[in-house]
């Protein structure tokens, strides 16, 4: 495993949408919403469109701006009662918390509690091939599910 990528991954997400207090950069495209993250070896770019259903991509590029690994996401609220809101703070502390166990490093943790929410994330694979499911549930009741894939990029 490419320590270097998996310790890039962890700093880039907790420097980016995860952390509420970081703001977004320019739109890459027509409607969209971005974060970008640099620590000068490596360019993490995550984009997204939508609110409560949404999806994305989140790109990372060597400093020469080659994309070496990508993952695609597409997430929804599954109770219309929740706003994006509601989520964003269910969500955004869980992915925070990228890192702090030993599952792979392309969302938040196996799982976490939060103001009644509990957050989980499976994945299979590894940073090379990937796929994996992120639920948010409350009151045993599942509000929100992404599913996401993934890996290395070489041409």
């Amino acid at each position: 495993m490419d320590k270097g990528l998996y310790n890039f991954l962890i700093e880039a997400k907790k420097q980016t949408y995860a952390n509420g207090n970081v703001k977004k950069t320019l739109s890459s495209r027509k409607g969209s919403f971005d974060y970008e993250y640099s620590n000068g070896k490596m360019i993490y770019h995550d984009t997204y469109f939508g609110g409560t259903k949404f999806i994305g991509e989140e790109v990372v590029y060597a400093s020469d701006n080659t994309p070496i690994w990508a993952m695609n996401y597409y997430g929804v609220t599954l109770n219309e009662n929740l706003s994006e809101e509601a989520i964003d703070s269910a969500l955004r502390p869980a992915l925070m918390q990228v890192g702090e166990d030993d599952i792979l490093p392309v969302r938040g943790p196996k799982e976490y509690i939060n103001n009644g929410y509990k957050y989980t994330f499976q994945v299979d694979g590894n940073l090379d091939y990937f796929e994996g499911i992120e639920t948010i549930s409350k009151d045993e009741e599942r509000v929100y599910v992404l599913k996401c894939h993934g890996g290395a990029i070489k041409r």
